[in-house]
């Protein structure tokens, strides 16, 4: 059993229990129906999350439908990508894979039937009209003047659009409620559309195609589904899921329930604004790793069992509110301090030269895999007379809360010696080319007497260093809630993606393997494998908690 299926409460949980003891109905029956327009997001992991785990939890079972209605927006790379996403996290659907087009022939059916009862019409307004003729949220709607028209007429007219004889745009299917209702999706709804494309199930079979809320209440009842979950903007819409199961002949009724989305704080969670993202290649693709998309995090190196963590963590409520990156952050970094094997890396070299240890000089210090895990074993540190330190360790003078290597002082390598900086070599340009300083070969493992040593540094043997590139992501906008801001795209964050040239501990040799690191004082790690380089390249999937950015 899955830890976020039973450890947290919500009010979905208490409806379904108090359904089952009721015997409402004998099983749960859960959907997951995504649109496949676009890969999915971490928003969508929480969907997942909740109706394949509630499924599980009541050994029920989970459906995976597509809501593939819209022809023009959906593709099968979008359908192979959300199956993967939907394994990756650690479910399996129950049955076959569904489609809201297998049921084409039988919504038409139920059309027809509401257009027999005088309960829909063919409606030749544009969209334009529509918009105008619904009102306003103050004003009721005018009644369309193809409202009125017979059952007769209006059986010929849908017959018409479905064979073709209508351009798109030019008629639609709208259902016969109230034009003055105080919800406006109440207010004529369209049941049906002509969208002439290809599809990638039916083909060029259909030239109108259901609406999701025509399509997917039907759905729900063909397939037996008892609890249908969705977020709060679909609230106001299950007045119309109800009224179409109430005005034809099916007989199961599911029930819809309604909860807050997931809102998270720098970041974009509309698949309509990410496409903007890929098409106008501000990003590398929906699997970049700045995306919030299951691929572009699974890329960065997240693991299933933390975002699985994380929706469990902000729970299931009707309230909305903005969730802050730390807390998806810190279910990775937790997860991963306890897994993730010790590396030494430096991502911004600058050299030093050791004055009193000998050139062909080499020692090997022996260092744990892991702090507190001695299970994880020891590696081989050598240590030779020149090494790699960060360009941020060194100061030619001192500062305030200043904790690196300076000019003149003292500071401890990392699981070594103590050293002492003496000088800088620089080029004509004033940069500085190496460090000059010297060893002091009494304090391994020991502090020396009387002399206070304020901080640590990690580094690596020139000699024995493995040369790396390193990804580093950062947030991908500058504020909080760009999802809120209409020019969205003037937020982007000039530094979410930078680029460094540095060094690794050699005994990373295999750049195909799925082993996440945490290198020392920087954060944590994965190989980049969709990349066909020889080199090694590293993406940064989170810094340590208290690690000051100096990108």
């Amino acid at each position: 059993m899955k830890e976020y299926t039973c450890s947290n409460s919500n009010f979905i949980k208490k409806i379904i229990e108090k359904d089952l003891k009721k015997k409402k109905y004998f099983y749960l029956q859960t959907r997951f129906p995504p649109e496949p327009n676009g890969y999915l997001h971490i928003g969508h992991a929480k969907s997942i999350c909740l109706n394949f785990g509630l499924a599980e939890y009541y050994k029920g079972k989970c459906n995976l439908r597509f809501d593939d209605t819209n022809p023009t927006k959906e593709n099968i790379e979008y359908i192979n990508s959300i199956k993967k996403d939907i394994r990756w996290l650690g479910f399996q659907w129950n049955g076959e894979i569904l489609y809201s087009s297998k049921y084409f022939n039988i919504l038409n059916k139920y059309a027809i039937e509401l257009i027999k009862k005088g309960l829909a019409y063919v409606d030749q307004l544009n969209k334009e009209e529509i918009r105008q003729y619904r009102g306003t949220l103050k004003e009721p709607g005018i009644n369309s003047p193809y409202r009125n028209q017979s059952i007769t007429e209006n059986i010929l007219l849908f017959e018409r659009m479905k064979n073709g004889h209508f351009a798109t745009g030019t008629a639609c299917l709208r259902a016969k409620i109230d034009m003055s209702s105080p919800f406006m999706i109440m207010r004529d709804p369209v049941l049906y559309r002509i969208i002439f494309s290809n599809h990638h199930q039916t083909k060029d079979q259909w030239c109108i195609y259901p609406t999701y809320d025509f399509s997917h209440c039907i759905s729900d009842s063909l397939e037996g589904i008892t609890h249908s979950i969705c977020t709060l903007e679909f609230q106001d819409n299950r007045r119309l899921y109800d009224w179409i199961l109430d005005n034809i002949t099916i007989t199961h009724r599911p029930s819809q329930y309604e909860y807050s989305r997931l809102n998270l704080e720098y970041t974009i969670l509309s698949k309509r604004k990410l496409n903007i993202l890929v098409k106008k290649k501000i990003v590398h693709g929906w699997d970049d790793p700045r995306m919030p998309t299951i691929s572009g995090l699974r890329r960065r190196g997240y693991t299933p069992s933390s975002i699985r963590t994380f929706c469990q963590k902000i729970g299931i409520t009707k309230q909305d509110n903005l969730i802050e990156t730390s807390s998806l952050e810190s279910c990775i970094r937790n997860e991963l301090n306890k897994t993730a094997p010790r590396k030494i890396a430096v991502l911004n070299p600058i050299k030093i030269l050791l004055s009193n240890v000998p050139n062909n000089y080499q020692e090997i210090f022996t260092v744990p895999n892991h702090p507190t895990d001695n299970y994880m074993g020891f590696r081989s540190l050598p240590f030779t007379n020149e090494l790699y330190i960060d360009y941020f360790d060194f100061h030619e003078t001192n500062k305030k809360d200043y904790r690196g290597l300076v000019l003149g002082q003292e500071i401890r390598l990392r699981y070594g010696y103590v050293i002492k900086a003496i000088k800088v070599k620089k080029d004509i340009e004033n940069n500085i080319i190496n460090i000059i300083c010297t060893c002091d070969f009494n304090t391994l493992g020991k502090n020396p007497k009387n002399r206070k040593i304020k901080g640590v540094i990690h580094w690596l043997s020139t000699k024995h260093a493995l040369s790396a590139t390193f990804h580093l992501y950062n947030r991908l906008f500058t504020i909080k809630n760009p999802e809120k801001e209409k020019n969205f795209l003037n937020y982007i964050n000039p530094k979410s993606f930078l680029i460094k040239k540095g060094f690794v501990e050699s005994n990373i040799k295999n750049k195909n393997n799925d082993q996440v690191y945490q290198f020392e004082r920087e954060g944590y790690f994965c190989i980049e494998k969709n990349k066909n380089n020889s080199n090694l390249i590293f993406n940064r999937i989170i810094p340590l908690k208290n690690k000051k950015i100096q990108d």
